[in-house]
C-alpha cells in the first residue's frame, strides 16, 4: 500500500444549476490542482445542490453528469468520487459515482436518506455498501447523513477499510456534531476519514460552513478548511494505519453482527 494523493473540492454550489456547477469545478480544479493527485473527492449532489427537484434534474447512467466525471478522471489522471442524482428503473437515487480514468466505475446508493429533509419521499434508499481500492488502500465511501449511523460504517476485522469517505451537503447549524463525529469514525475504525462538505447557502436559504477534513486513525487532524471555497491537496500515509492497528489491536475484539434491511 502506497500514500495517497487525495484533493478535495469544498465550493458553493449553483443551486440547481447542472452545467454551471460543472463549468466552475472544471475551472476550480485546472487551477487549483499543481501536483499529481490519486483521487479528486467532490461534495454531495455536487451538480445541483441538495435538492429534492429529482424529477427534474435527475440524470441517467448514460447522462452528462457521468460523462463530465470520466473526461475529468481522464483529464487529471486519478479517480474522481461524489454524489449526483441519478434516475434508473423509475426509481430516483442519491448515487455516489466512484469514477476510474478508464470510465469504468462503481456506485453506491445512499442508504441512510435525511427524513428531516423529506429526503425519504423522494428517493429510494441503498442497500449495499461498497469496497474500492486505490494504490492499494480499501476504501469505503458514504454519504452525509450515514456519518450518523456508526453501525453501517463499522470496520470489519475480516475485511478492514483503510479510508472513510464522507461527501456532504452538511449545514451550518449542525457543524459541531460533523466536527464531532468524523473523528470519533477515525478512532473507532482504525482509519482515516476525509470528509468533503460544500460552503454557502443552497436554495432554501441553509447555509453551510464547508468544515472538510482529514482525520488520522489516531484522531489527529491532517487537513481542514471552514468557510471558504477551497481546492486543496494533500498526502495520506499508509505507515500510519498499520501502527495504530498494531499498538491497538483492538478491531479484531469487536463484536460480530448482522445488519437486518
Amino acid at each position: 500500500m502506497d500514500n495517497l494523493k487525495i484533493t478535495v473540492f469544498q465550493g458553493y454550489l449553483f443551486w440547481e444549476n447542472t452545467d454551471k456547477n460543472l463549468q466552475n469545478i472544471t475551472l476550480r480544479l485546472s487551477g487549483g490542482i499543481r501536483e499529481k493527485t490519486d483521487l479528486i473527492i467532490l461534495p454531495e449532489m455536487f451538480s445541483t445542490g441538495f435538492t429534492m427537484n429529482a424529477a427534474a434534474l435527475a440524470e441517467p447512467m448514460e447522462g452528462k453528469t457521468m460523462q463530465w466525471m470520466h473526461q475529468t478522471a481522464k483529464q487529471h489522471d486519478c479517480v474522481v468520487t461524489g454524489s449526483i442524482i441519478i434516475k434508473e428503473n423509475d426509481h430516483y437515487y442519491n448515487r455516489l459515482i466512484w469514477m476510474r480514468t478508464d470510465g469504468t466505475y462503481e456506485y453506491y446508493d445512499k442508504r441512510h436518506l435525511f427524513a428531516l429533509g423529506k429526503e425519504h419521499n423522494t428517493y429510494t434508499a441503498g442497500t449495499k455498501k461498497i469496497m474500492v481500492e486505490l494504490n492499494g488502500w480499501k476504501i469505503c465511501p458514504m454519504i452525509c447523513y450515514d456519518l450518523r449511523f456508526p453501525v453501517w460504517l463499522r470496520n470489519l476485522a475480516n475485511t478492514p477499510y483503510d479510508l472513510l469517505i464522507v461527501v456532504a451537503n452538511w449545514p451550518e447549524r449542525r457543524a459541531l456534531h460533523w466536527r464531532t463525529l468524523l473523528p470519533a469514525r477515525a478512532v473507532e475504525n482504525q482509519a482515516y476519514v476525509v470528509g468533503v462538505n460544500r460552503v454557502g447557502h443552497d436554495g432554501n436559504e441553509v447555509y453551510h460552513s464547508g468544515d472538510s477534513t482529514c482525520i488520522d486513525p489516531n484522531g489527529n487532524v491532517v487537513y481542514y478548511k471552514r468557510d471558504e471555497d477551497d481546492v486543496y491537496t494533500f498526502s495520506i500515509i499508509a505507515d500510519e494505519v498499520q501502527k495504530a492497528r498494531r499498538a491497538l489491536p483492538f478491531l479484531k475484539d469487536a463484536d460480530e453482527f448482522e445488519i437486518n434491511l
